[in-house]
C-alpha cells in the first residue's frame, strides 16, 4: 500500500472518532512511523510503506481516536521551536504558555526561578534563549523533576540550573531578578467541561481541586522574599482570571501590575516588579 492510502485510512478514522484537526494528527503521527520529519512527508506520499510502519501508525491512530494525546504517542512536544520530552507525569507545553516566555524575555535577568516546573518547558527555554543566565526549578513531583532533567540534558543547559523537589518555596532559597510559575488554575468546577485528551494528564498540575487561585494565594505573598529589588514575578493565569490575580500582585506590593494576552487575545500572564 502506498503512503497517500494510509494517510486517508488513517485521517478518516480520525475524523470519524471526532479529532479537533485530524488531517494535522495524521500527517504527524505518518511522519513519526515513517521516521522522517512531517515536512517532508508530501515526498514520499506515493512511496510504498513498510507493514511493520503501516501497523505502528494505524495502532497511534486508533490511541489518538481514544483520546490520547498525540505528544503521549511521539514521547514529545514542540515547544518555542524546541523539541521536549513529555509523559503522563508531567502537563504538556502549550502554544498559551509562550507568552509567558516572551514577558519574561522583554527585560534581561540572569538568575531565574520556576516553580512546579513540570517538563521544564519554562525554565529551560529561558536558559536557552539567555546562555549567560541560570536558573533553579521545582516541583513537588519526583517524575516531573525526572522528566525535566532529561530535557534539560537534552538542552544542554543542565549545567546552568538545579532542580529540586519542593512545594513551592519550602525548600527555595536566595533571591532571583526572575520568578516565573504556570501552576494549577483551572477551577474543580471545569473540569468537566475541558477537551477528553487533558485526562491523560497529571490532574495536580490542572486544577488545585478549589477556585483555582490557591497556588497564586501561595506564590504571589512569598515571592518578595525570593526577589532581588527591582526583581519580576510572573504568572500564567487562566483566561477570566486577570482581575483576581492581579489584586493578589497589588496586595503583596507590588509595583507596574500588567496582565499580558495570549494568542488569542485573552487574558493569560500576570506581571508585577518587587520595589527596589
Amino acid at each position: 500500500m502506498i503512503v497517500q492510502a494510509v494517510l486517508n485510512t488513517g485521517t478518516r478514522m480520525l475524523r470519524e472518532a471526532g479529532v479537533e484537526d485530524p488531517i494535522r494528527d495524521a500527517r504527524i503521527l505518518l511522519a513519526a512511523s515513517l521516521g522522517i520529519k512531517q515536512g517532508r512527508l508530501t515526498l514520499h506520499i506515493y512511496d510504498q510503506i513498510d507493514r511493520e510502519m503501516e501497523a505502528a501508525f494505524l495502532a497511534n491512530v486508533v490511541e489518538r481516536c481514544e483520546g490520547k494525546p498525540v505528544s503521549h504517542l511521539l514521547g514529545q512536544r514542540e515547544f518555542f521551536g524546541r523539541q521536549f520530552n513529555v509523559n503522563p507525569a508531567v502537563l504538556d507545553p502549550r502554544p498559551d504558555t509562550e507568552t509567558l516566555i516572551e514577558a519574561a524575555l522583554s527585560k534581561p535577568f540572569l538568575e531565574v526561578l520556576d516553580l512546579g516546573i513540570g517538563s521544564g518547558c519554562i525554565l529551560l527555554t529561558l536558559l536557552s534563549e539567555l546562555p549567560e543566565a541560570t536558573g533553579i526549578g521545582t516541583d513537588v513531583s519526583e517524575a516531573a523533576l525526572t522528566v525535566a532533567q532529561i530535557n534539560a540534558n537534552a538542552l544542554g543547559v543542565s549545567k546552568r540550573c538545579a532542580l529540586i523537589e519542593s512545594n513551592w518555596f519550602e525548600a527555595v532559597g536566595g533571591r532571583y531578578d526572575l520568578i516565573v510559575s504556570n501552576p494549577p488554575y483551572i477551577a474543580a468546577d471545569e473540569m468537566e467541561g475541558l477537551e477528553p485528551e487533558l485526562s491523560f494528564e497529571p490532574r495536580v498540575a490542572l486544577t488545585d481541586d478549589s477556585d483555582g487561585l490557591s497556588a497564586y494565594r501561595v506564590i504571589v505573598p512569598g515571592a518578595g522574599a525570593h526577589l532581588t529589588p527591582g526583581g519580576r514575578l510572573l504568572v500564567e493565569i487562566g483566561w477570566r482570571q486577570g482581575e483576581a490575580v492581579s489584586t493578589l500582585f497589588q496586595e503583596a506590593g507590588f509595583e507596574t501590575i500588567a496582565v499580558s494576552p495570549d494568542l488569542e487575545g485573552r487574558d493569560r500572564v500576570v506581571s508585577g516588579v518587587w520595589p527596589k
